[in-house]
């Protein structure tokens, strides 16, 4: 009979610590916007990028309709990332994201926010205005973002 109450308490502790690890979708969908719009302010930092870089895989595909239709997850899709992000870092002087909604699905989440923003393209030199909402489905993979798949203007 201690033998099978061993076992129990054993069972038990193992789902106990399952569910500790089980990956909370929304509060991840919270903290991915965050770490986005903090490399979108006009201060942001190179430790942001690498905070927000640091909840992606290092295949990450990125996907921004209707701009890029390439879906390619490639060995060096952080990195490529990352190098695009920086040339981009300060280009904002004014930004404001809100969150609107999260959806969650197997394996997947679905984020609508709203941003506005004022900036100055680093190779134009051309003022962007905007006011425009945005849907990302953020595949995830491993506890991490695998695929951005982004909808906006």
């Amino acid at each position: 009979m201690k033998g099978l109450s061993y076992i129990l308490l054993m069972a038990m502790s193992l789902i106990n610590v399952a569910q500790a690890d089980e990956f909370n979708a929304k509060a991840f969908a919270q903290q991915y916007f965050s770490a986005w719009t903090a490399t979108q302010a006009p201060d942001a930092t190179a430790k942001d990028i690498e905070h927000y870089l640091s909840l992606v895989k290092d295949n990450v595909g990125h996907q921004h309709y209707p701009y890029d239709a390439d879906d390619t997850r490639a060995v060096d899709g952080k990195a490529k990332m990352l190098k695009g992000m920086t040339y981009y870092l300060n280009a904002h002087s004014e930004y404001k994201g809100t969150l609107l909604s999260v959806e969650v699905g197997f394996n997947v989440i679905i984020i609508k926010y709203n941003s506005t923003l004022k900036a100055i393209h680093p190779q134009t030199k051309a003022l962007i205005s905007m006011n425009k909402d945005t849907v990302e489905v953020l595949e995830i993979e491993d506890g991490k973002v695998a695929m951005i798949r982004k909808y906006s203007e």
